[in-house]
């Protein structure tokens, strides 16, 4: 960049400071979302920007080239909203409840929860599909049970985000690793010792707080009446538990999300028009504006009226400017400058260490994507991680104890938006709850002070370009 172009912080935070202020009046005093905020910021960090030498139509450009990164997931949330209205008309949703309220006891179910999102996550490698498929039942069932919502989002998503770090078919832990130069499977095995007693400790938070809410919760005469609203309802078999098995099976077997999404929405449509007779017209209402319960029961009609890609169009808009926001401080230098000043403070590994997951943090608040969260701190810390003689799958294990999981703790972050709509619980709602997702950091953080599992590079390492042991 030519040096009038060049950022300085006082110009960097002013949009980071109105993008903080106009949120937190927004959803705190307006209750007015978060649209306008990230609008209003965007315009201020494009003002900045053409302060600081840049012309619009660069702005213009960073911004759409931004957005273009994003249209996968976008897409991907599209046909998730067809596949709940057809897997809904279809039955297979209801019989997922359906079975589930017959197997699963209040008193463990978030505990159980927590566990079969993180089965489910570790052989898929998504969190996204694990939310989109057994998420979904799993927040009816809940929803019977009178357990909090926001509680179970949580489990849900503690279970789900395990996998997603722990699984080598997940696309950011083979990202981690390859952005600092790290081996996957070294990667994988590092991060056991943060994720390991992360899980082990919200495993047992959610068996404190089953136990205190399960032991109220039961009613069987309102479970019955809810099994026999389902029963007379729909036709419930466990046949109809085909389309979210092979949705799993697909994305284990590494068929892409998108293909593997619509083939279990299109089978699931069959089953409507063949299983559950409903009218071709009623398949198409359904994947398109969601499907509408009509049963007369005020639990079951609130828990099965939803899905449908129009619904998808508040969380679209969201993840566009966002990303548009994101394009802005991200290309024009912006966030670079704040982080190489937060860089020039970290010095010793706790610093180190602690500066890498706030930065990860940052990244994903400021550009609402966790790749670039992993990607942005990974390629600024690697040199300082070599230069302290740490080995990179310590870097390449912050970057996903901070940049992987925390994306769904924020409200207009793609992971954040994705899980609110998917399980129809608000963000904000359900981050208390989410113990894994920032009990994680915390204890990477520890580890950074502490020295525990901070595995030094050897000379031969420290001398030549980084790799991991298997490799060399």
């Amino acid at each position: 960049m030519s040096e009038h172009r060049k950022m300085n912080i006082p110009l960097a935070l002013i949009p980071m400071l109105t993008l903080i202020i106009t949120i937190v009046i927004s959803l705190r005093y307006l209750d007015t979302g978060s649209h306008m905020p990230i609008v209003i910021s965007t315009a201020v960090a494009a003002l900045v920007a053409i302060k600081a030498g840049y012309k619009w139509e660069e702005i213009e450009k960073y911004m759409m080239e931004t957005i273009g990164t994003s249209l996968q997931a976008l897409t991907i949330l599209l046909v998730i909203g067809i596949v709940i209205g057809t897997w809904i008309i279809s039955g297979v949703v209801p019989s997922m409840i359906y079975f589930g309220l017959k197997i699963i006891s209040p008193k463990v179910f978030l505990l159980v929860a927590c566990i079969i999102c993180a089965i489910v996550s570790v052989a898929t490698g998504s969190s996204w599909s694990t939310v989109g498929t057994v998420g979904i039942a799993l927040i009816g069932i809940g929803e019977t049970m009178n357990i909090p919502l926001p509680m179970v989002a949580g489990a849900i998503l503690s279970g789900a985000y395990f996998g997603d770090k722990m699984s080598p078919l997940s696309d950011t832990t083979n990202l981690a690793p390859a952005i600092v130069g790290a081996e996957l499977f070294e990667h994988i095995k590092h991060m056991i010792y943060t994720t390991g007693p992360s899980l082990l400790i919200s495993l047992v938070l959610y068996g404190i707080m089953g136990i205190k809410y399960g032991s109220n919760a039961i009613d069987k005469t309102n479970i019955d009446i809810i099994l026999n609203g389902l029963s007379s309802s729909f036709v419930i078999s466990p046949f109809l538990l085909i389309p979210p098995i092979m949705v799993i099976v697909m994305v284990v077997k590494k068929v892409p999300a998108l293909p593997g999404l619509i083939g279990g929405s299109f089978l699931a449509a069959i089953f409507a028009l063949v299983v559950q007779k409903a009218s071709l017209a009623a398949v198409v209402t359904a994947a398109y504006s969601g499907f509408t319960s009509e049963t007369g029961m005020a639990t079951i009609d609130k828990l099965l009226s939803r899905g449908g890609l129009s619904s998808m169009s508040y969380t679209i808009t969201l993840v566009f400017v966002a990303m548009a926001f994101g394009g802005v401080v991200e290309k024009t230098g912006m966030l670079h400058v704040i982080v190489d000043k937060i860089l020039s403070a970290a010095n010793s590994t706790g610093s180190l260490v602690l500066a890498t997951v706030l930065t990860c943090i940052a990244v994903n608040i400021l550009t609402a994507s966790q790749y670039l969260a992993i990607v942005i701190p990974g390629n600024m810390y690697k040199e300082r991680f070599e230069e302290n003689g740490l080995h990179p799958k310590n870097l390449s294990r912050c970057l996903e104890d901070a940049g992987t999981i925390t994306s769904c703790l924020i409200p207009w972050n793609n992971g954040g938006v994705f899980m609110a709509s998917t399980l129809g619980v608000p963000t904000l709602a359900y981050l208390p709850f989410a113990f894994l997702n920032y009990i994680n950091p915390i204890i990477s953080i520890i580890y950074g002070y502490t020295g525990i599992t901070m595995t030094k590079l050897d000379k031969t390492q420290k001398n030549n370009n980084p790799v991991d042991e298997s490799n060399s």
